[in-house]
């Protein structure tokens, strides 16, 4: 400052009258010493206030919020599949908890979708297919109607992100959305950011350009699933100085067969069990790589260590693309293979590295988990349709003691029969509506359902039917009607 006071007293000497020139750099040097003072005069922050910033950060972690599309309980490695490579996803399971027994609240994707954005069931939500239930996907021999159906997320429904935007977190969206067109997009739902979210059940394509009215196309060639990873490692770049709620809902795996050449090439010769088909494998690797480099952008902002990280599956894969084994059939079914999904859990200072945890847990208990995470306290009439798993995490357990999915429709396959099942300890019923027969398995002993007990404990299929009907009266939810002959 003084030497731009010198420089400015010689260069002006000859424009200005000296008492003009003496005025002007008083007032400059006037200026400085007030700043000077100011700056002696800052009080430094205090232990307490110190104390009381950290704990306000502890109470508001990040959130990463990871949801692939249509992977299968068997597609990782960490998973048990001898084929797929995904070493960052695994990396994350040796770092935090991985969930055994984690179920979809439903076999398809947009219910999931909407119950882990609300915390309700797809019932109650009256959320319960893949987007609009058309007659497409009606057999023409069926015998019950489903029910009409949502495909569209409400906009008086409170979600995630508007509830942590109220916290005073930055929220993003990237990927995946499949829950309403322009009117319903992430944006309309407490999301400042929103990349590649829209009515899509699927990309039209996984290289640019993606045909995706909320992506537009950057660099001929590139891939989907790195595109994604960019715009979020960019979101956190800009928005690490507060808190934040990122989700990367990826595409990946869902149809179209699509991935890197150099992924697939690993893959190729190498179908049998594990892989039915080389490209499904990179799209699988493609995934871990841009979750992998998300991980590493939270490391190198160092906020790693004050960010609660869940990666998790819309649904089970699908029967077409994946290798279920050992569970039966997948996507669209009330089966294991369509509603287990992998979950892993990385909560600093709250999870335990490497840990394993068997307990049933489903989509709604993340969205409780995550709420609990930021501090957000819910009203009375807010309850949600799951509970914070924090309590797994220090050895206790949950309150609740069964789980409930409903999907009366007939999935884009047409294979399935729409039903509702309950999971209750190691037992599980399906009720189905065609012909309004239940199915009991005990799938702790029995995981891939191939023995039917319906018969041999008749008592426990009758009182896990009545509650399945309670559950369904009080959530009122859609039941398919018998078709007139």
């Amino acid at each position: 400052m003084f030497l731009f006071l010198a420089i400015t007293q010689a260069g002006c000497r000859r424009s200005f009258p000296r008492h003009l020139l003496h005025r002007i750099t008083t007032l400059a040097i006037s200026a400085v010493v007030v700043l000077v003072a100011q700056v002696i005069n800052t009080q430094p922050v205090n232990a307490d206030q110190a104390a009381d910033q950290a704990a306000d950060q502890a109470a508001r972690p990040n959130i990463v919020l990871i949801m692939t599309d249509d992977m299968g309980w068997q597609d990782l490695a960490c998973q048990g599949n001898p084929v797929l490579r995904s070493p960052r996803v695994d990396a994350l399971a040796r770092q935090g908890v991985r969930f055994t027994n984690a179920y979809a609240a439903a076999p398809v994707c947009s219910p999931t979708r909407a119950a882990l954005m609300t915390g309700l069931a797809p019932a109650r939500l009256q959320i319960t297919q893949h987007g609009a239930d058309t007659q497409r996907f009606w057999p023409k021999d069926r015998k019950v109607q489903p029910p009409p159906t949502r495909h569209e997320l409400p906009l008086d429904t409170h979600s995630l992100a508007e509830r942590l935007k109220a916290r005073g977190y930055a929220t993003g969206f990237f990927g995946k959305w499949h829950l309403g067109g322009e009117a319903f997009y992430p944006t309309h739902h407490g999301f400042d950011v929103n990349v590649g979210g829209c009515a899509y059940g699927g990309p039209p394509t996984y290289f640019d350009p993606y045909r995706i009215p909320t992506l537009p196309p950057r660099k001929s060639g590139e891939y989907l699933t790195d595109r994604l990873a960019d715009e979020t490692i960019a979101f956190l770049r800009r928005e690490h100085d507060q808190p934040m709620f990122v989700c990367l809902w990826t595409y990946n795996p869902h149809y179209p067969f699509e991935a890197p050449e150099e992924l697939v090439k690993h893959y190729q010769g190498k179908e049998g069990r594990g892989l039915k088909n080389p490209i499904y494998g990179g799209q699988i690797e493609a995934t871990d790589r841009a979750v992998g480099r998300v991980l590493d952008e939270l490391q190198r902002l160092e906020i790693d260590d004050q960010t609660l990280v869940i990666f998790t599956s819309d649904n089970g894969g699908w029967s077409g693309a994946t290798d279920n084994t050992p569970l039966r059939a997948g996507k669209g079914y009330l089966y294991e293979g369509g509603l287990r999904v992998p979950l892993i859990v990385r909560w600093p200072g709250v999870t335990q590295s490497g840990r394993e945890e068997d307990s049933p847990v489903v989509s709604m208990d993340l969205t409780a988990t995550i709420l609990d995470a930021a501090g957000v306290k819910l009203k009375a009439e807010d309850a949600l349709d799951g509970e914070t798993l924090r309590p797994l995490f220090g050895g206790g357990n949950l309150e609740r003691k069964a789980l409930f999915f409903h999907y009366p429709h007939f999935a884009f396959h047409r294979a399935n029969r729409p039903g509702s099942a309950v999971r209750e300890g190691d037992y599980k019923l399906l009720h189905f509506y065609d012909d309004d027969t239940v199915e009991l398995y005990d799938v702790a002993q029995d995981l891939s359902e191939t023995t039917d007990l319906a018969q041999k404990k008749p008592q426990v299929a009758a009182r896990l039917k009545q509650r399945l009907t309670a559950w369904l009266q009080e959530t009122e939810a859609g039941i398919p009607q018998r078709r007139q002959p």
